[in-house]
């Protein structure tokens, strides 16, 4: 049974970092991709960034140069750093899996930032950002 759990959210100013810790059990396969998603009141969840089991990482346009994904495999751990927040980042963050990932696509293979594949997510950290 895989769990994935969800720590390190919090209130921060505008400006502002956190880290966000995403512990996994139960998680066996040997190719996968990881990803943090967040879903604010009234809107969609959206994709932020993603990792794969070789390490390689993927950002949204709008996180690129202030979010960093990383994994810790001895420990299970997805980890996200988030540098410069904004209040319009406020959101539930939430950690997911998808064991049929990364994708091929033309260059190469990927991890997807939507839904879509994503059979395992936490029950996610709040993280909210004040101007």
């Amino acid at each position: 049974q895989v769990q994935l759990v969800e720590s390190g959210g919090g209130s921060v100013q505008s400006g502002g970092s956190l880290r966000l810790s995403c512990v996994a059990s139960g998680y066996t396969y040997s190719k996968y991709c990881m990803g943090w998603f967040r879903q604010a009141p009234g809107k969609e969840r959206e994709g932020v960034a993603s990792i794969d089991s070789d390490g390689s990482t993927s950002y949204v346009d709008s996180v690129k140069g202030r979010f960093t994904i990383s994994q810790d495999n001895a420990k299970n751990t997805l980890y996200l750093q988030m540098n410069s927040l904004k209040p319009e980042e406020t959101a539930m963050y939430y950690c997911a899996a998808d064991p049929e990932g990364p994708y091929y696509s033309t260059g190469g293979y990927y991890c997807l930032h939507t839904t879509v594949g994503y059979d395992y997510w936490g029950k996610g950290t709040q993280v909210t950002v004040s101007s």
